[in-house]
């Protein structure tokens, strides 16, 4: 007993001696674990040892509604060698970045409505490709009717900025020709389709879809296909058949998803403590998004892998709320089903069926 009592103090002291040599050299330790973090991070494009195929970065998952854990909506795509964004909410290109998405290879971004949500982080990420990705031109950002006056207000919001960035860091560093975004309109044609082809070359494919968000008109979905895999993007909206028919044999399907019961159940609180305006939003929204099961039965009649939900409403604060916001989903889609969350990265390998997902 004697040696066991004397080994617990040997034990205690080296304890008290290792914490007191950690204070006194935290400074020495912490700035050797920054450098070692530079030298591992900076300049450093984590996407290059990706497999060729199509990766998905979920840059943003969340709705208008505060979410300290969700950007706004917003989607990067990895297709080969050639990156996208599909929408750009708020916080979405700091989560692209801390990602290591490579923004630098952004060719263009894609928009599938106009509301707020998924538009107010369009200004930073323009920025970021200018001067990040040394661009000589406008970033090509495309979208529906009203995409031109969208990419003008922000052109217009950031000129004065740009002229602080040319004269900081001068024209070969900032090029003024590459500055904003060059915006471009898709039009849909009418007719039963709902769908049309906005990009194609020999890997790749990109479709947009349209997509019942009324009263916002028009608002899209997309579907990308690159070599033998594919994604699809609903958007904001009802469930539509328009989407699910365009979205056939996907293997990764991204659905926005609201949960009504949920919803109405926090609008019905906010009605009784007289706040009537919220109450009447929170009832409003009902009708023009798509409930978890609706997503899945999508999904179900698409004949998709996996469904990923995104654009999640409302906030889920902790892990376990999760299985009340799915309701009924897993008992009307039989592929694997993902809440989406911020960070997460899903990888399509081509040459393979395998769906992978890394982060968060």
């Amino acid at each position: 007993m004697i040696w066991l009592k004397r080994g617990s103090i040997g034990l205690a002291g080296l304890i008290v001696v290792a914490i007191i040599a950690f204070n006194v050299f935290k400074p020495q330790i912490a700035e050797r674990a920054f450098h070692r973090a530079i030298e591992q991070n900076a300049g450093v494009d984590r996407s290059a040892s990706l497999p060729d195929g199509l990766h998905v970065y979920l840059c943003g998952t969340g709705s208008p509604m505060p979410d300290a854990t969700r950007a706004g909506p917003c989607l990067g795509v990895l297709a080969g060698d050639r990156a996208f964004v599909f929408d750009v909410g708020s916080g979405g290109t700091r989560n692209l970045g801390s990602m290591g998405f490579p923004l630098a290879r952004l060719e263009s971004v894609y928009l599938t409505h106009l509301h707020s949500d998924h538009i107010d982080g369009l200004g930073e990420l323009l920025v970021l490709s200018w001067i990040g990705g040394s661009r000589s031109e406008p970033t090509p950002v495309r979208g529906p009717t009203g995409t031109i006056s969208v990419v003008e207000g922000f052109n217009a919001a950031y000129r004065l900025d740009s002229t602080y960035r040319v004269a900081h860091h001068g024209p070969e560093v900032a090029n003024p020709d590459g500055f904003g975004g060059a915006p471009d309109e898709i039009i849909i044609p009418a007719g039963p389709g709902g769908q049309l082809v906005v990009f194609e070359d020999a890997d790749l494919k990109i479709t947009a879809i349209r997509v019942d968000h009324a009263p916002i008109e028009p608002a899209f979905g997309y579907r990308i296909d690159y070599k033998d895999r594919s994604v699809s993007i609903s958007g904001d909206t009802i469930y539509e058949p328009c989407f699910v028919a365009a979205s056939q044999g996907v293997d990764l399907m991204l659905h926005e998803a609201l949960n009504k019961e949920m919803v109405e159940a926090i609008g019905t609180v906010l009605g009784e403590r007289g706040m009537t305006n919220q109450a009447t939003i929170f009832e409003d929204i009902l009708d023009y998004h798509t409930d978890p099961d609706e997503a899945a039965r999508a999904a179900q009649e698409a004949g998709v892998d996996h469904l990923v939900y995104y654009h999640i409403v409302p906030q889920l604060p902790v892990k376990m709320l999760e299985s009340v916001f799915l309701g009924d989903s897993k008992s009307i889609f039989d592929g694997k089903i993902t809440v989406g969350g911020d960070g997460m990265i899903f990888s399509l390998p081509a040459g393979s069926d395998k769906i992978t997902k890394s982060g968060n």
